[in-house]
């Protein structure tokens, strides 16, 4: 196995993340412990290797005092051959093989594989979690918090064991040129950590307050740009950028009071590093005019001092940095690890050759509010059966849908698809099940071919080109092309299908929702975006689509459902009236007086025409 594959960088979790910080570190390196243990091994090793290298300093200088200029080589060759291959070659060796560790086998796999985790749990959220906040600000949180527990992972490794095992070393050094020496060096030790441990904390708390307002800049500005055309189209660009600086001033003020902090950090460590290469050198030069330690002694100790008053400066940033990210792992965890609302019960079922049988049974959901979404709803359809939804904003046709899909549990009653209950079923054999074309089409900043294949994405080439072409949307697809010189299938379609208009989004749906091929299929207003002409030429398409199909067609426009097996009519939340088009007209109610407006204002534009 190559050592860049040591962690599978995107091993799944075993388990829900948690809400503590060291059970969260737990669960998002879960699977690579034993390799970050072994490449704190190996940083160890590196830093008792810089111990041993004033060790051997402090050796070859007693060498030559003692043999003098003339015999040293002569009677020391060998010990001095010795010490040149130690810092030649086993020194550049253990500091490579750390080096590669954690260049090459923590850095590039650990950002995955807490990422990829993270974003597996975020997409298992239900549908209010990504309604209640930025989606730039959820994006963010996730790339910050993968990046933090990497970057606290790495410099664990790379300096913390590396300083641990460097400050050991030099206290076990130090032992064996004086104990009082090495006291010093312990008394020094309780100041300097006592500094870091009063320090630490608040950098902590600061930085979570500093990553928060971060990730509400980049929430601010991506929304913004995601609703650009709006912004222009209302001349409101300042108005934007009064929102964005608003933002940007509580990131500006949180980075100060951060920074004011880790200014005063840095210059007490500094003071602190700087009184080690005194107290430990003048305690060696001490006990050496009094005839207590060699030359040897005095430059061991000193470059002992010298080596850990910079590497103090160096800890002190790292250790600083991990603080840091600890506190923006705190707020990413706060925000991406909500335990999912709507999962799978134990032993859910596999809905599979669904024949489409649908039951609402007295089925109420408000979205916890007292008013809003629908109240006893009590509605079964047949496989196979054509129902037509009709009520104003608001009746409550969207939630039916929602509840339906499931992306949302009903408070009261339940919903079947052929008997079963979906919250005994799995959401994603229900949702296979279901095909959509909705008003607002979703896509993806992809290619025509990827949005298309989202309906089924093992079909063929040729199954793509029909359903396209069934769609009425070969023609346009074939013509497109993007800024990058893509064209047809090829051609990306800009973030959200910005670059396609409303009715080449509804074709690109409905060839979606072709391809998928589902026993029951959800239309909602799925032609309102297109012209009279193109209309006519999808309702041939969706007649044949529909063939066989349960279907639920949403529309505001009546003439596109007066065809269906039956209608019902919404209104406040609940079904007041259902029946075949020509039973509602003729119970002359709320339909009939629909209808009657849609119709009668037709007929006034032809009356006015002619």
């Amino acid at each position: 196995m190559k050592i860049e594959n040591l962690i599978d960088a995107f091993q799944p979790a075993q388990s829900t993340p948690p809400r503590t910080l060291m059970a969260f570190f737990r669960w998002a390196l879960s699977g690579a412990w034993g390799v970050l243990a072994g490449a704190a091994v190996l940083s160890a090793a590196a830093g008792t290797l810089e111990v041993i290298t004033a060790l051997v300093l402090g050796l070859v200088i007693d060498l030559a005092i003692s043999a003098g200029p003339a015999q040293v080589l002569v009677d020391h060759f060998w010990t001095l051959l010795a010490c040149a291959a130690f810092f030649v070659v086993l020194r550049p060796l253990v500091f490579g093989l750390s080096a590669s560790a954690n260049a090459i086998v923590v850095g590039p796999n650990v950002n995955p594989l807490v990422l990829s985790r993270l974003n597996r749990w975020t997409m298992g959220q239900n549908v209010t979690f990504f309604d209640d906040d930025f989606a730039g600000r959820i994006a963010q949180k996730q790339m910050q918090t993968a990046r933090a527990v990497t970057d606290v992972a790495s410099e664990t490794i790379n300096v913390v064991a590396f300083a641990l095992a460097s400050l050991v070393g030099s206290a076990l050094l130090l032992t064996t040129i004086d104990w009082r020496i090495a006291l010093v060096l312990a008394i020094w030790l309780v100041g300097y950590f006592s500094l870091i441990s009063w320090f630490l904390p608040r950098i902590r708390k600061r930085s979570a307050g500093r990553a928060g307002a971060r990730a509400m800049v980049s929430g601010q500005v991506v929304d913004t740009i995601t609703n650009i055309k709006t912004v222009k189209l209302f001349a409101l660009a300042e108005h934007e950028d009064r929102a964005a600086l608003g933002a940007m001033k509580v990131f500006r003020e949180k980075s100060l009071y951060f920074g004011y902090l880790a200014a005063g950090f840095r210059f007490a460590l500094m003071t602190v590093a700087g009184a080690l290469p005194v107290l430990l050198i003048g305690g060696a030069l001490i006990l050496w005019s009094n005839d207590q330690a060699t030359a040897g002694d005095i430059a061991a100790s000193g470059a002992v001092a010298i080596r850990i008053s910079q590497m103090t400066g160096w800890v002190s940033f790292t250790l600083m940095a991990i603080y840091s990210n600890i506190g923006e792992i705190e707020d990413g965890m706060n925000t991406l690890t909500p335990p999912h609302s709507l999962v799978d019960v134990e032993n859910a079922v596999e809905l599979n050759k669904v024949q489409g049988a649908i039951s609402f049974e007295n089925v109420t959901f408000s979205y916890g509010r007292d008013t809003g979404g629908v109240e006893g709803i009590d509605l079964v359809l047949q496989p196979g059966e054509k129902l037509g939804i009709v009520g104003a904003s608001g009746a409550g046709k969207s939630t039916l849908v929602a509840l339906l899909l499931r992306l949302y549990d009903a408070e009261q009653g339940r919903v079947t698809v052929d008997g079963v209950d979906i919250t005994q079923s799995t959401q994603e054999s229900l949702r296979r099940s279901i095909g959509m074309v909705t008003q607002e089409t979703a896509m993806f900043n992809r290619s025509a071919r990827e949005n298309i294949l989202y309906g089924n994405p093992d079909a063929s080439e040729e199954d793509l080109i029909e359903a396209t072409r069934r769609a009425q949307a070969l023609d346009f697809v074939k013509d497109l092309k993007d800024h990058k010189g893509r064209v047809g299938f090829d051609a990306h379609l800009g973030e959200r299908g910005v670059k396609l208009s409303g009715g080449q989004r509804q074709r690109i749906a409905l060839a979606r929702a072709i391809l998928k091929d589902a026993p029951i299929l959800v239309l909602d207003e799925a032609t309102s975006a297109l012209d009279s002409e193109v209309e006519a030429a999808i309702q041939i398409a969706l007649d044949q689509v529909m063939e066989g199909k349960t279907v639920l067609a949403i529309a505001h426009r009546l003439s596109t459902i007066a065809q269906m097996d039956r209608i019902v009519v919404l209104e406040q939340g609940k079904i007041v009236e259902q029946g075949t088009h020509d039973v509602l007209l003729e119970m002359d109610g709320l339909y009939k007086r629909y209808w009657d407006r849609q119709s009668g204002g037709f007929i006034r534009l032809n009356e006015a025409a002619e």
